[in-house]
């Protein structure tokens, strides 16, 4: 949707403040970003490989990386940059995105990308439940309360009804009562229970996902799953060295992005062993699994087709209402 007002070059500034009330239920997001994978599934969209750098001083832990693409179907280009300063707090790390308009040739906002990771990442651990975990599962695990596993159980319900018993691991007092909080904001009468023992609550599960840190807890491996469970991996450190040579069944969101963040998962193998990707899956070209006795271990990370389409999204609803602001930055 371009709004017919855009017709000279300025692009629209949204701030997380401004981005801030804006809402879209997690019913709308995972259509989205199930939608973004489908458009990419069939030759309309162009998502080449995240650019990662880690920055040569010994003295500071620090990264950035870079995302490039186009969602055909909105017709967007997209420039997505990250740049985290250590890696255990937030308070370093930095998020934008950038839209330009394909239909017109203009360029239309550059915002805060911080709501839109928080919200299409759950919405890809939904879509990969969805297409992937075993028929009528009934129970999921979320170990992490940080930003990424924040929405996380909200949109697995959205995307499985079936799902009746929803644990929660986390080791950070706000984390926790976030996570509870927004879980209750949108199913306000079904409940989360606060487990202590990660392997046995990984046992015991038909989907775990693993979006923590640096873990507070013993790293998941695939091996602790029952036969037909589902293991998603957030790009977590949270989960052990080797996870995908342990699976029956392996699926990344991209396998070349999967040989960027997470060669440590292949354990002593130096190729990528993917048996499907995502869009393939969502374009009904490969199967979620083989069969409903397959471990299947699931990579996640993000592909900016998804931010375009969450981004575009939370910016035309943020612009409508008269949030950010205008800048003619060519003049």
């Amino acid at each position: 949707m371009t709004l017919s007002y855009l017709s000279t070059p300025a692009i629209h500034v949204l701030t997380r403040t401004d981005l801030a009330g804006v809402e879209l239920a997690p019913a709308d997001v995972i259509a989205l970003v199930e939608d973004a994978y489908l458009s990419y599934a069939n030759g309309k969209s162009r998502c080449p490989t995240k650019l990662m750098m880690s920055l040569p001083n010994e003295q500071r832990d620090a990264v950035s990386y870079s995302m490039l693409g186009y969602d055909g179907s909105l017709e967007q280009l997209g420039f997505k940059t990250s740049y985290r300063q250590g890696t255990e707090s937030a308070d370093k790390y930095y998020t934008t995105i950038s839209l330009y308009d394909d239909i017109t040739g203009l360029p239309f906002a550059f915002m805060d990308c911080h709501r839109i990771g928080a919200s299409r990442t759950p919405a890809t651990t939904a879509v990969i439940a969805k297409h992937c975990a075993k028929d009528d599962p009934r129970s999921a695990l979320m170990i992490g309360t940080g930003a990424q596993g924040l929405n996380t159980l909200p949109y697995l319900v959205s995307a499985l009804p079936s799902l009746e018993k929803l644990q929660l691991f986390g080791t950070h007092p706000d984390g926790i009562a976030a996570s509870l909080s927004t879980f209750a904001r949108h199913f306000p009468d079904r409940q989360i229970e606060l487990v202590n023992d990660v392997p046995q609550a990984v046992a015991q599960a038909d989907i775990v996902v693993v979006a923590s840190g640096r873990a507070a807890h013993p790293k998941v491996q695939t091996k602790w799953l029952q036969p037909g469970s589902l293991l998603i991996s957030v790009a977590s450190k949270g989960v052990a060295d080797g996870a995908l040579a342990e699976a029956d069944y392996t699926i990344a969101t991209s396998a070349s992005q999967m040989g960027v963040t997470g060669k440590r998962l292949m354990g002593s193998s130096e190729h990528v062993k993917v048996d499907a990707e995502l869009p393939e899956i969502v374009g009904g070209r490969k199967q979620g699994r083989r069969s409903q006795d397959d471990r299947v271990f699931a990579f996640s990370s993000g592909m900016v087709i998804t931010d375009i389409a969450v981004a575009h999204a939370f910016a035309t609803r943020a612009i409508a209402a008269g949030r950010g602001k205008r800048i003619e930055l060519w003049r």
